[in-house]
């Protein structure tokens, strides 16, 4: 068993003044590099309220965010994936022969229940066994690795721009989310928080602005409000 761990690996230097910028260029005689420097803090803060009230979105795109990703089921990457307009490079299993004992993320509600978690353990150490016994046999890790679970540990780095994290939290913090990758969007809105405080404000499930789209699914746990100044 592992433990989730993500690291902000770098991001766009200042990223609400390239936001800014890039939005105010559309409306300006002068270039993006002269607007970045010229402007200042009240004229950042008056065009960010501007794209994020209007719903102008298009200019969030300009700045990105890097993530490493450690500890994660390959369960959670094939939902992570899902999110096409972000970019990925994952641990292969096709290149790295996994010579030590299995490393598995096991779900809360397994491992909760003593007789389940045996069950489940016991099913993960029957499959690590038999992929061991394919590498000893020559086989290749490609072609062993058909044996590796779902459950099984990876790594991956994943660079999103602003507009498709808000986009990310937004559907992967609600607590419908699937419980694993609903941990992961919230280590990674509080990674980039601090660093974009008005653009990722109320960024989050969407009942943090408003009514829980959810409908007769809804949790109706619905988190603080947040009322955008």
């Amino acid at each position: 068993m592992t433990s989730l761990d993500v690291k902000l690996l770098n991001h766009t230097p200042d990223p609400e003044r390239a936001v800014a910028s890039a939005a105010r260029l559309c409306y300006a005689p002068v270039g993006a590099a002269e607007l970045i420097m010229g402007m200042d803090d009240a004229e950042v803060a008056r065009i960010l309220r501007v794209i994020m009230r209007s719903g102008h979105h298009s200019a969030l795109e300009h700045a990105s965010y890097s993530f490493a990703i450690d500890g994660v089921s390959r369960a959670l990457t094939h939902q992570l994936v899902r999110h096409r307009l972000a970019s990925y490079n994952q641990q292969s299993q096709r290149y790295v022969a996994f010579a030590g004992g299995p490393e598995v993320v096991v779900p809360p509600l397994i491992a909760a229940d003593p007789q389940l978690c045996a069950q489940f353990d016991a099913a993960v150490a029957q499959a690590w066994e038999a992929y061991q016994a394919l590498l000893a046999a020559g086989i290749e890790a490609e072609d062993a690795r058909y044996l590796l679970p779902n459950a099984a540990v990876t790594k991956i780095v994943v660079t999103m721009n602003i507009r498709e994290l808000l986009h990310f939290f937004t559907v992967r913090c609600c607590n419908r989310a699937q419980w694993e990758i609903r941990q992961l969007a919230t280590l990674m809105l509080e990674l980039a928080a601090p660093t974009a405080p008005y653009i990722f404000l109320d960024a989050g499930a969407p009942c943090r602005r408003g009514p829980c789209p959810e409908g007769s699914m809804t949790c109706n746990e619905p988190f603080e409000r947040i009322t955008r100044p």
